[in-house]
This record gives C-alpha cells, sequence and structure tokens, in this order.
C-alpha cells in the first residue's frame, strides 16, 4: 500500500509541479511578491498531497519568532525545504549551486531569491554566499540555511559546516534553530509512509557568541528530536 500511495503522490505532485515550474515565466511579469506567493502555494501543493495522499500530517512545536531572524534546520527530506519557505514567510534560503542548473526550476529559485553556494565551501563562494545573506537582511527578509549541508538519514548528527558560523557572525540576527524528523516517514529512497512530521522551533539564541558556543548550541538544538528520551 505504501508504494502505491508513494507512487501516486509521485504522479500528482510532481506531475502538476512541472506545469507550476513551467508557468513561472508568467507569474513573475508581476515581480517578486508574486513569485513567492506563488512559491508559497506551491508548497501549500505539497503538504495538502502529503496529506490526502500519504497520510503524512505536520505538527509544528514552539514559537516562530516575528522579524527578521537566521534559521537552521535539520534537513531529512525535500519537504522540509517547501514546508518552511511557506511557514516562515519566504526566507532567503541557502541551496547547492547545482539545483539552480535545473531547467525553468533554477531560474524561478533566482526569481525567487534564494541564495546559491557552491558545496565546496571556497573562500569566494563564502564570500558570495555573505553578500548574498546581507542583501536579504537589507530588504527585512530572514536567512535560512542547513547548516549540516546536506540531508541526512534519521539518527545522523554530522557537525556543522563551515559556512554557517561566517553567516551567523556576518549577519548579526538572532539564530532560531529547526528541528525536524521528516526522514522517518520520507525517506530519500523507498516508499513514504503515513505518520506525523514534527517541525520543533527552539528558543532564539542572541547573536554575538564565540564560534564554538554558537556551533554547539545550534547543533544540539537541530538534533533535539533525535536525543527525545520520550520519541
Amino acid at each position: 500500500m505504501a508504494r502505491l500511495r508513494t507512487l501516486l503522490f509521485m504522479l500528482v505532485f510532481y506531475g502538476l509541479s512541472v506545469l507550476v515550474v513551467v508557468a513561472t515565466p508568467v507569474v513573475a511579469l508581476f515581480g517578486r511578491p508574486a513569485m513567492r506567493g506563488y512559491a508559497h502555494w506551491w508548497a501549500g501543493l505539497q503538504r495538502r498531497c502529503a496529506a490526502g495522499l500519504l497520510g503524512i500530517r505536520v505538527r509544528v512545536e514552539g514559537e516562530r519568532p516575528q522579524g527578521p531572524a537566521l534559521f537552521a534546520a535539520k534537513h531529512q527530506a525535500m519537504f522540509e525545504t517547501l514546508e518552511l519557505a511557506r511557514l516562515l514567510g519566504a526566507p532567503a534560503i541557502v541551496l547547492k549551486r547545482e539545483l539552480m542548473r535545473i531547467p525553468f526550476w533554477g531560474w524561478a529559485a533566482g526569481r525567487y531569491g534564494v541564495i546559491p553556494v557552491d558545496r565546496a565551501a571556497s573562500a569566494a563562494a563564502l564570500r558570495r554566499m555573505m553578500r548574498d545573506a546581507r542583501a536579504a537582511r537589507g530588504a527585512g527578509r530572514s536567512v535560512m540555511i542547513f547548516p549540516e549541508g546536506t540531508r541526512v538519514k534519521p539518527g545522523e548528527t554530522p557537525p556543522l559546516r563551515p559556512g554557517f558560523a561566517g553567516l551567523y557572525k556576518a549577519l548579526g540576527l538572532p539564530v532560531v534553530p529547526i528541528a525536524v524528523d521528516s526522514g522517518l516517514v520520507w525517506p530519500k529512497r523507498g516508499p513514504k509512509r503515513a505518520g506525523t512530521i514534527t517541525l520543533r522551533f527552539g528558543e532564539p539564541i542572541p547573536p554575538g557568541l564565540p564560534r564554538k558556543e554558537i556551533e554547539a548550541r545550534v547543533h544540539a538544538a537541530i538534533n533535539a528530536l533525535e536525543t527525545d528520551p520520550a520519541r
């Protein structure tokens, strides 16, 4: 049954997503606010399809702060990339530059206002990321990063990538860590399973802390669901 439901989800959501992406040039004529509203509608489509076709629900824990912040999220599935963009009011999302090469989608992501970064994390790449992040902050937007650098399986807690600390220092914004457990029902490979995805917002962490302290606090907070004894 799980395989059948996953296949149905892929046919419906990804099929509609092709049409959504192809239509973005028309939406882009109305400016970035329209693009962001359109992207949020797409994220809502993912959530409705996940609920109706896969039996996956979303539980949000903790308070979402008001005003710009640096959101640092655990990354276990594609699901939270879209869902958090919708919940957080169009943050500038730090994404792998390779994604920008996807036909149509990469162009649409650029119009939305993402921050592409090279996975090699060279000095030049990090400087570009800082510049784009400062521009987003200057426009009153929050910034969201997956500080472990890539999707990981449930139970995996790799160290934070170097770019996070630099971004934290450059932006001077409070950090809001977000723990997720999407990988339990939305694996990278194989059928998706019915269940609940938890998005847990941690307490905001103030700017200006030493690198070791901010990295330790964020790492612990985004992995809170991995170590929660009640789960």
